[in-house]
């Protein structure tokens, strides 16, 4: 069955870019034989979801701490906005540690905030979620703690990995940021929803899924901080449930149904 999946990343207004760290679309217009993956992800992302017979909702997907493998997709098209570091309980009431592994109706959750812009999004066009999104975003500044937020970017930034530097040990971190590691867990356990270690090997996994194609295997494990090939490819299978060479040759794990086509794939 062919497969007309596509995917498209979205400038982010300037008025969002506190607030929000990407925006992308996300279409499909059949059902495909082959399993799609969701990979481990750090980040709590809204997403605006239209299905083929034009219903359309809002979810909360929360962080993913493994990589699930999944068929039965059908028709849909999706808006999906990844909220920064720090960001998910101001704009939506919750620590993010309560949405960790979940994908919750947008109405469904019990704050206030959530409700609030449940109602402003439900009966948006597509294209007018995004600008919308951009007038009312800054009203976040009242709400959220500015410092706690700094903080909460900067712990998040020290533990990526960026070009040309591995990500330190987390008390390392903690000590650059001037806190104890308890309280850098805790930050992160709001702010994320995930350990700072967890956080730091869903980021390093992600940085081998990207260079894979380009690097050998054991260059790949120094460039990303493992200690060797070895280590990297267990890091890998926990996460990922198959080790690297596996993953990229297309041996998966069996594929479940979906529950929510595309939904923070």
């Amino acid at each position: 069955m062919t497969n007309t999946f596509s995917r498209q990343v979205l400038p982010t207004p300037e008025a969002l870019r506190p607030w929000v760290t990407g925006i992308g679309s996300v279409s499909v217009g059949a059902a495909s034989a082959e399993p799609y993956v969701q990979l481990p992800d750090t980040a709590t992302t809204v997403v605006f979801r239209v299905g083929e017979n034009g219903r359309r909702s809002t979810l909360v997907v929360g962080p993913r701490t493994r990589a699930s493998y999944h068929h039965g997709r059908r028709f849909v098209s999706c808006l999906e906005m990844r909220l920064a570091p720090g960001i998910t309980r101001p704009l939506l009431g919750v620590p993010a540690v309560d949405l960790v592994g979940r994908m919750v109706p947008l109405d469904e959750l019990a704050a206030a905030p959530a409700r609030r812009l449940a109602r402003e999004l439900r009966d948006l066009e597509p294209e007018e979620v995004v600008p919308h999104l951009a007038r009312s975003f800054p009203d976040l500044s009242g709400a959220a703690d500015r410092s706690r937020t700094a903080l909460m970017t900067a712990g998040a930034d020290a533990l990526s990995m960026r070009t040309g530097r591995v990500p330190g040990p987390v008390r390392d971190v903690a000590r650059e940021l001037a806190v104890s590691e308890r309280q850098l867990r805790n930050l992160f356990a709001e702010g994320v929803g995930l350990s700072p270690k967890h956080y730091a090997r869903i980021n390093r996994v992600r940085a081998v899924l990207a260079q894979a194609d380009d690097v050998p295997w054991a260059q790949l494990a120094a460039t990303t901080g493992y200690y060797d090939q070895s280590h990297m490819t267990t890091d890998f299978r926990t996460l990922m449930g198959v080790p690297p060479r596996s993953f990229f040759t297309g041996r998966l794990p069996a594929a479940r149904p979906c529950q929510a086509a595309l939904a923070g794939r």
